[in-house]
């Protein structure tokens, strides 16, 4: 199966430069299921004292706020670039992971927080409702993923959507699981307990957003990017003896530029069939957008 960014250098010029606009459906029906699901889970989690299905709730009122961002991020990425932002407005897909990513450790933190005081005093819950609403997360977060479809992978906004709903379901799971095992045995640290591990887990998940989403703020090599199968695969081209001053950085969440010089015996290539080649292997590697500067090769 091609890259994404294959079909993208096979558009016409003018069209390569702007930015995908993705099908909003998914963002949208996430942020209704998901509004809905926290309001019933925090309704339920306070009504029967429940600090793990609370918890859950409230990480999926961050999802609600990341998936608006990136839903807004992913509308004006879209777009086209003007004379002052030359290259559109992609970035605003990447400070939007930034601050999903902020949401969902505040919310760990404050999660993780009650969690200890209430190993101390543990309050006694009922587990019947508990147990409904999480079955509940379960099913909404895994659909909600599923909206997104399978071609997530070569957007990190859109990534970070569906990790953090798996995640809700995963935390769903484990809520779940407290709610039957108290209802069997009677221990009721088994909640608070639980409310900690989920906000662990939730925060192993922000950090882990937050780290990619700085890293391509900073125009690090975005992941999925090979930096030394792109040098040899442009080393390998025929005709070309040496590359060198090469940068790899992301327009976007979704899309990724690269600036290039290639050493190359003008006698032995035509130019513009070396452009045309270099463009089509570099698309095959992820790499939406290339400038080559060819430069000749200095023959003693």
């Amino acid at each position: 199966m091609s890259h994404p960014a294959v079909g993208r250098q096979r558009l016409p010029r003018h069209i390569q430069h702007e930015h995908r606009d993705g099908n909003p459906a998914a963002f949208r029906w996430s942020v209704l299921l998901n509004s809905g699901l926290s309001a019933l889970q925090l309704a339920i989690g306070i009504g029967f004292g429940s600090l793990a299905l609370i918890g859950d709730a409230l990480h999926n009122l961050g999802d609600v706020a990341g998936l608006l961002l990136g839903w807004g991020a992913e509308r004006l990425s879209a777009l086209p670039a003007n004379r002052q932002f030359t290259y559109g407005f992609g970035r605003s897909t990447q400070l939007a992971s930034m601050i999903n990513a902020a949401l969902i450790l505040m919310a760990s933190a404050v999660v993780i927080v009650e969690g200890v005081q209430r190993l101390a005093k543990p309050v006694e819950l009922t587990p019947g409702p508990v147990a409904v609403a999480a079955l509940l997360g379960i099913a909404v977060n895994l659909g909600s993923a599923r909206l997104f479809g399978h071609n997530h992978s070569h957007d990190l906004n859109r990534r970070a959507a569906v990790v953090h709903l798996l995640t809700d379901a995963a935390v769903s799971a484990a809520v779940l699981v407290s709610a039957l095992l108290i209802q069997f045995t009677g221990i009721h640290w088994l909640d608070p307990f639980t409310g900690i591990g989920v906000g662990l887990a939730v925060a192993w998940s922000g950090w882990t957003l937050l780290r990619q989403s700085v890293l391509v703020s900073l125009d690090g090599i975005p992941p999925g990017i090979d930096r030394d199968a792109v040098e040899r695969t442009l080393a390998e081209l025929p005709g070309v003896a040496a590359v060198h001053h090469i940068h790899i950085w992301g327009m976007s969440t979704s899309q990724t530029a690269l600036t290039a010089h290639l050493l190359r015996d003008p006698q032995q290539v035509d130019d513009m069939a070396l452009l045309h080649r270099a463009k089509a292997e570099l698309a095959q590697l992820g790499i939406d957008h290339s400038t080559l500067q060819l430069e000749p090769l200095q023959l003693d």
